[in-house]
């Protein structure tokens, strides 16, 4: 039995998550110097699923090995990570963070007008000795018909900086989404369902 976890990420959306279902957790930050970034460039005609698969599964073992040179007592270590998809387009179908303004323009008028998906993939380090467990959860997510005077001024709010596919559904970014079909939590990047399933199975308590 497990009174709490460790995080490996520094999103505040995850962490409100996590609390919103009780459960109490300490940050495992990324040290001076550890290159994650590198691991979130897909590979050449790499699928979505695949991807988000990947990186999780790297985060998920730099986590450990930060965890290994902290001295700090063992819990399970929750690492997720989220992309954002358009099946079958010819400029690849994963849809990652912006790299600029014009870059989530690219990105937002692709969207525009479509369904998406989207993917978050929940990595659980039960034991620092045996296989992590992974969870994939997938929404679809229905985008309006946005001009490009409402992509420019969206973009000038500041909220696609850092997110997957440049938009964020708990923010401005949700007057743009008629309908979605299957997890909200899932879409800001920590499915909850999904989540509470691995940390029943670990024996984590909740408050």
């Amino acid at each position: 039995m497990f009174t709490f976890i460790y995080l490996a990420s520094q999103s505040p959306r995850r962490q409100e998550l996590l609390k919103q279902i009780g459960v109490q957790f300490e940050m495992l930050i990324a040290a001076p110097g550890e290159d994650t970034e590198t691991l979130e460039i897909p590979l050449p005609n790499e699928k979505a699923r695949g991807y988000v698969q990947r990186v999780t599964f790297a985060k998920s073992a730099i986590a450990l090995a930060r965890w290994q040179k902290s001295g700090k007592p063992w819990a399970p270590i929750l690492c997720a990570d989220t992309t954002v998809s358009l099946p079958g387009h010819p400029e690849g179908e994963i849809l990652g963070k912006p790299s600029d303004g014009n870059d989530a323009a690219r990105i937002l008028e692709m969207l525009s007008g479509k369904v998406h998906e989207v993917l978050t993939a929940v990595v659980l380090t039960v034991d620092p000795k045996t296989n992590p467990l992974c969870l994939v959860q997938v929404s679809e997510v229905e985008f309006a018909h946005l001009s490009k005077e409402q992509i420019a001024d969206y973009i000038k709010s500041g909220e696609p900086v850092g997110k997957a596919g440049a938009y964020g559904i708990q923010g401005l970014g949700g007057a743009f989404i008629p309908s979605i079909k299957g997890s909200y939590s899932g879409i800001m990047g920590l499915p909850i369902y999904e989540v509470n399933q691995l940390l029943d199975f670990a024996k984590v308590t909740r408050i």
